[in-house]
This record gives structure tokens, C-alpha cells and sequence, in this order.
């Protein structure tokens, strides 16, 4: 450490930020289990009564035959079939559907409803991936810096003394709203009639998705009861990519503000050292500067 108040600082800061992480994971925990655990009781009662109801109105099966169909439903949905509909329906893996894995699998979003079976598919995802994702990674790192130089470039042709604080506001509200209405509103409509959804459960898709949660709950073009044009999922893992990119600038964003709301808020520097060490600075005019151009 420079100093025992530097390094004091960052221990603080530091055990802060672990604190408050946690208290975080505790309230999400206490609040999920408050709104999903009895739900989820009353859903494994009423799948029971169906069962017996079933086995009720056909006395010829017996508990162990049902429990087996089950099993085979079961694994049938985790391997990407749907257990609702025929042989007719379309395949899981045709370019279409396979352009739209591909992309979740750069974009670690993973929505658990499809998946490799085969061991040949399982071993090249795994190689996919490995490259995969650094150069999603990369690309939208790329995709970001192109947006943020299109605003620092609007930023120059309009500075001028007093205006430069107000443009970095209006751009910075032109930014967020432009980019909600294009990757949080719009698209649930669209979804939404798509899919046969609520507006809300578009909304919600839209969000985890974006936010590469993925669970796997809602996505798109899975309905066998539905007829979608063949590049339905290929034009929305497209979107995905473009969504992440600026979704990922407004979580940095946030992040960069909560980090110095933080600071600001438990982090008083002592200001005698402060200018102890700018005129340290001062007096070493041979180290290095960096100079960022105006």
C-alpha cells in the first residue's frame, strides 16, 4: 500500500461491496422462497390429482406404467422434443433452430430447452464455446466502443463552454431511451403476437434474455401448434446480439455509478494527504503522464 490510509480505504470499500453482496443474495433468496415456494406446492398437489385421475378413468394402467410414461415424457423434454404434437413437427436442429443455439451458446445465456445429445455434439460444443465466447466477448466490447465513439464524436462537434455537462446528459437520455424502446418495448409486441404471450411475459422474456439469464421458461419459436416463418429465430438471435451489446453499456453504467455513489457516500479522503500527494506528483515532473486529447 502507498499509504495505511489508501490501504484502509480499499479494505473498506472492498468489505463494504462483499457485504452488500450478500445482503443482496439473502433478499433475493427470502423473497423468491416468500412468492414461489407455496406456488410451486400447490402445483405439485394438483399434477398429483391428475394423476390419480387419470388412473381413476383408465383402471387398465396401473401406478409403476404411469410413473414409466412419465420417465419417457420427462426425457423426451429434456433431450429438445416436445412431448405436445406428432412426428410432424419441425425439427429442433434444422439451420434455423441450430443458428438460434448457436448464438446462445456465444452469449452464455443457455436456455436449458435444447441441448446436445450426442456425444460428437457434446465434445464440439464444448470446443464452440471455448472460442465462442471470448469472441462474443470481443465483438461486443468492439460493438460498444463504436457507440461510445459515435457519442464522445457528437460530444466534440457540439462542445462548447458551458454546453458540454448538458450535451453528456441529453445524449446519455437519447442513449437509454432510443435503446429501450428498440430492445425492451418493442420487441414484446412483437413477441406477443408471435407467441400468443402477455405483454408481460414478453417483457420478461425480453429482460432475461437480454441480460443473458436465460432460464428457459419462455422461447421463441418452440410452439408446435404455430407456423413461423423459417428465420424467425435466426432474425431474433440477431437481435439478442445487438441487445447485449447495448444492455451491457447500461449495466456498466450503472455499475460505474453505484461504485461511485458508494465511495462518495462512505469514503471521505482526508484532504491534507490528498494534496501531500499531488504535490508529490508535481515534484516528479520526469514519470510518466498520460494525455488525453481534447
Amino acid at each position: 500500500c502507498g499509504s495505511s490510509w489508501g490501504c484502509d480505504c480499499w479494505i473498506s470499500w472492498t468489505l463494504l461491496l462483499v457485504l452488500g453482496y450478500l445482503f443482496y443474495l439473502l433478499l433475493g433468496a427470502m423473497v423468491f422462497q416468500l412468492l414461489e415456494k407455496q406456488a410451486e406446492a400447490h402445483s405439485r398437489d394438483e399434477f398429483q390429482l391428475e394423476k390419480l385421475k387419470f388412473l381413476q378413468n383408465y383402471t387398465c394402467l396401473d401406478r409403476q406404467a404411469l410413473e414409466q410414461f412419465v420417465q419417457v415424457l420427462m426425457e423426451a423434454w429434456e433431450k429438445g422434443v416436445n412431448p405436445e404434437g406428432n412426428s410432424t413437427n419441425p425439427s429442433n436442429w434444422d439451420f434455423g433452430n441450430s443458428f438460434f443455439f448457436a448464438g446462445t451458446v456465444v452469449t452464455t445465456i443457455g436456455y436449458g430447452n435444447l441441448a446436445p445429445s450426442t456425444v460428437a455434439g457434446q465434445v464440439f460444443c464444448v470446443f464452440y464455446a471455448l472460442f465462442g465466447v471470448p469472441l462474443n466477448l470481443a465483438f461486443l466490447n468492439q460493438l460498444g466502443k463504436g457507440l461510445s465513439a459515435h457519442l464522445i464524436t457528437l460530444e466534440r462537434w457540439v462542445h462548447k463552454p458551458g454546453r458540454a455537462k448538458i450535451f453528456q446528459t441529453l445524449a446519455m437520455a437519447i442513449f437509454l431511451t432510443t435503446g429501450t424502446l428498440l430492445f425492451l418495448v418493442f420487441p414484446p409486441l412483437v413477441f406477443s403476437y408471435v407467441e400468443g404471450w402477455s405483454y408481460g411475459e414478453g417483457f420478461y422474456f425480453t429482460f432475461i434474455t437480454l441480460s443473458t439469464i436465460g432460464f428457459g421458461d419462455y422461447v421463441v419459436g418452440t410452439d408446435p401448434n404455430k407456423h413461423y416463418i423459417p428465420v424467425y429465430r435466426s432474425l431474433t438471435a440477431i437481435w439478442i446480439v445487438f441487445g447485449l451489446a447495448w444492455l451491457a453499456l447500461v449495466f456498466n453504467v450503472g455499475a460505474d455509478m453505484m461504485e461511485k455513489f458508494l465511495q462518495l457516500k462512505w469514503h471521505k479522503p482526508d484532504l491534507g494527504l490528498a494534496e501531500g500527494a499531488a504535490t508529490k506528483l508535481e515534484e516528479e515532473p520526469d514519470g510518466p503522464r498520460i494525455h488525453i486529447p481534447s
